[in-house]
């Protein structure tokens, strides 16, 4: 709750403006309940009615029977709201009398009110509800502030902060603690990540209470050493005491921003190894932002397409083993978009599709993954996997029907070129017959996903047979299909 300075009422109202200039006279009409006020930042919802000075009213929305919502501080109504308020408990009554330089001031708001009018408004207080402060807006972190903080500078990613953190669940205070860390590393010292997301909105010395969903706080683990069940809503109440921003990525030049990536890559794959796959990600995404729009030349080129390539890789990696599996077909992707024959995108992206929709949309993957190298075993035990040993998920997004109808008639790899040169669209809903286009090239060899090397091959397909274009899974005897692992391998991150 933001403190405002109130005096003594008088026979006009209080003087709640921070000035003391008499602009803004509050009479209270109604006491309300509750020790709790609105803060910056928050929705508030109200009913008011609008008269001049005469009497005579302007605006009401209780003539609309439509409350009015509002963010609560942020200049989106007029000067007197957000300060008179901001002063009010739940289900308060009050009369705000607004000097003409705390509403409209010389201009008015033609043509109901004047230039320089004073106005009054009886204001009811219904309800509030805190900043959201997710990019979602989906109520996973919300904050409510309960001392402003100081100047216009708030922390940025890596920056070092200084805090004060009391976490509470049902009403049970579980942590507190004077901090110090880097942003982007809390999970280090057992802040959860919306504790995070919202410093990065903090003024320096402001306190706030937040509110966490499970997804934002511990999720499904809870925490064992807190007493924090799993799946729990809790609450912090955050001090930023003190913060050192990072550098920016627009302060740096290429060449301080090539090395701050590569720094950021280790970084990651530091995570990675200790089963910090949250913190690897953020470590990795950031190293991609540094680099993504840059253009590099002759070695720095090479050693920006091996740093991209490494963490688009390994967030696809650490994407699976957190379930995000669209998210692992994203930046598998983006890496095969660097380097076309890359092993481990076309595995991994096959990896996340088993997951997703089931083994028989993610097979093709598999193929691709040993067209490159013919040795990787877990691309070939996946192939000749019996397509019942993985469910598929509801709601897959891939077009199996058509993709098994050209496979019967052509085979996978006719249907992968179709798709690589027509699109999904046009090469599963189009009857085509086998042509030169379908001849796949295998292109240079490159280092395996079990370190072996890869032949370069060529391999053209006409009619054949699901066992021949499937890795012979025709030819896998039903007491083998039943012993085999589909399970997701380990993995190394790339160096």
């Amino acid at each position: 709750m933001v403190e405002i300075e109130e005096t003594p009422q008088n026979e006009k109202g209080l003087d709640v403006t921070p000035k003391q200039d008499g602009g803004v006279l509050k009479v209270i009409k109604r006491e309300g309940h509750g020790a709790t006020k609105p803060n910056s930042g928050d929705t508030v919802t109200v009913h008011y009615v609008g008269t001049l000075t005469d009497g005579s009213k302007f605006d009401s929305s209780r003539d609309r029977g439509d409350p009015f919502e509002f963010v609560l501080g942020k200049g989106s109504v007029i000067k007197s709201w957000d300060i008179g308020v901001a002063t009010m408990l739940k289900g308060e009554i009050c009369e705000l009398t607004c000097g003409s330089e705390y509403a409209y001031g010389k201009a008015g708001s033609p043509p109901k009110i004047p230039a320089d009018a004073t106005l009054v408004f009886e204001v009811e207080l219904l309800s509030w509800q805190g900043e959201d402060l997710t990019k979602e807006k989906d109520g996973g972190v919300v904050r409510s502030r309960i001392k402003e903080g100081d100047g216009y500078s708030s922390p940025n990613d890596e920056a070092t902060v200084g805090v004060h953190v009391i976490g509470r669940h049902d009403g049970r205070a579980f942590d507190d603690r004077d901090l110090t860390f880097v942003l982007g590393e809390g999970e280090e010292v057992d802040v959860p990540a919306g504790v995070e997301r919202a410093l990065k909105k903090f003024k320096l010395h402001e306190r706030s209470l937040l509110t966490l969903k499970p997804e934002y706080a511990f999720g499904r683990s809870g925490h064992e050493r807190f007493g924090v069940p799993a799946d729990a809503a809790v609450e912090y109440e955050i001090t930023l005491n003190s913060f050192e921003k990072a550098k920016e990525s627009w302060e740096m030049d290429k060449e301080e921003k090539l090395e701050q990536a590569e720094v950021l890559k280790e970084k990651g794959t530091t995570f990675f190894k200790n089963g910090k796959f949250g913190q690897a990600v953020k470590s990795y995404e950031t190293a991609v932002k540094y680099l993504e729009n840059e253009t590099y030349l002759d070695d720095d080129k090479v050693k920006c397409d091996q740093v991209l390539l490494a963490a688009h890789l390994n967030i696809a990696l650490c994407s699976l083993k957190l379930n995000k599996n669209l998210d692992a077909v994203k930046h598998c992707e983006d890496a095969m978009k660097i380097d076309a024959n890359n092993e481990k995108a076309f595995f991994r992206r096959g990896m996340a599709k088993q997951k997703h929709g089931g083994l028989r949309v993610a097979r093709d993957d598999f193929l691709r993954t040993l067209d490159v190298n013919s040795k990787n075993r877990d691309a070939r035990r996946r192939r000749r996997a019996p397509a019942s040993s993985v469910q598929p998920a509801k709601d897959q997004g891939f077009p199996r029907d058509a993709e098994r109808s050209i496979v019967r008639e052509h085979g996978s790899r006719v249907l992968r070129r179709r798709i690589e040169k027509h699109g999904t669209e046009t090469a599963t809903k189009t009857r085509m017959e086998p042509t030169i286009d379908d001849v796949v090239t295998v292109l240079p060899p490159t280092s395996g996903e079990n370190g072996h090397t890869a032949t370069p091959v060529t391999l053209s397909h006409g009619p054949a047979t699901d066992a021949e274009n499937l890795g012979g899974i025709g030819d896998v005897p039903e007491d083998k299909e039943k012993q085999m692992d589909v399970s997701q391998p380990e993995e190394e991150a790339v160096a």
